[in-house]
């Protein structure tokens, strides 16, 4: 994949709404970053760091860290980490350093514009890897097999990936995330890819789909109408906010089929 590929695929990620309006992307971005500090998010990290156990002075970094709400976190709760954030958005990583600023963490993390694709670590330098919502931008079994060669023997990664909950999804569902993104699969898929690359499985979670519905969608679903007024008559607008519906609409009656899964695994 080619730079230029790489950011087609970021501009995806922002909804595609960076294609027709700045503000509504990094909208988009700050209510992930607020899906962040939610309960559940907080459990699954909490339940995340109890499996890390990473010494004092260990190596971080947080790749395709957006606007860093978990880079502040990571920062947070390791302490004495070496955290990088990498992003390839050179806006989101202002914002980040503002908020490590104001949080004190400024010191705790070097902030790094280049992309995930062309990563610039040094082999076995790193002893822990953590990308929530960005691995697919390069592929979920590329990204874990390129950024391998990274970690230290016996060093953690730890992923988040769009996953089927089901094998049997229905026609309708399939056909949508199969075009969206065609590296879709269970759990066990992702696991099987994880073990072929290098890597022992050390745990999984399922994010609740409360997190998506109420935090995400529903936020979305609000601003669309003032998007679409501030679009009137051009066609991208119109067919982005047709897209961004029928997501949500999917979403919420095939709730049970698709979710995002939190992987942590060790190299061996």
């Amino acid at each position: 994949m080619t730079s230029k590929d790489l950011n087609e695929a970021h501009d995806r990620q922002l909804g595609a709404f960076a294609n027709v309006d700045k503000a509504d992307s990094e909208d988009f971005i700050s209510r992930l970053d607020q899906m962040q500090a939610l309960d559940a998010f907080r459990a699954y990290k909490g339940t995340t760091f109890e499996l890390l156990r990473l010494s004092p002075g260990s190596k971080v970094a947080d790749i395709g860290c957006g606007t860093g709400a978990s880079t502040l976190v990571l920062a947070g709760k390791l302490k004495n980490a070496q955290i990088t954030a990498v992003d390839i958005f050179p806006e989101f990583l202002d914002v980040l350093a503002r908020n490590a600023e104001a949080a004190g963490l400024a010191d705790a993390i070097a902030i790094v514009n280049e992309s995930m694709d062309s990563l610039t670590f040094a082999d076995e330098s790193l002893d822990l890897i953590w990308s929530e919502g960005a691995i697919y931008n390069i592929g979920f079994a590329r990204g874990v097999e390129a950024w391998r060669r990274f970690l230290r023997p016996g060093g953690l990664l730890v992923v988040s990936e769009i996953t089927w909950l089901r094998p049997d999804p229905p026609g309708v569902l399939r056909r949508h995330w199969e075009s969206e993104y065609p590296e879709i699969g269970t759990a066990g898929e992702k696991i099987s890819v994880l073990e072929r690359a290098g890597y022992d499985l050390r745990g999984y979670f399922v994010l609740p789909s409360s997190c998506w519905i109420e935090n995400y969608y529903e936020p979305i679903e609000a601003r669309m109408v003032e998007f679409l007024r501030r679009h009137a008559g051009q066609q991208e607008a119109r067919e982005l906010a047709d897209m961004e519906r029928q997501e949500a609409k999917l979403y919420r009656q095939y709730h049970d089929f698709v979710s995002y899964g939190f992987y942590i695994a060790r190299k061996q």
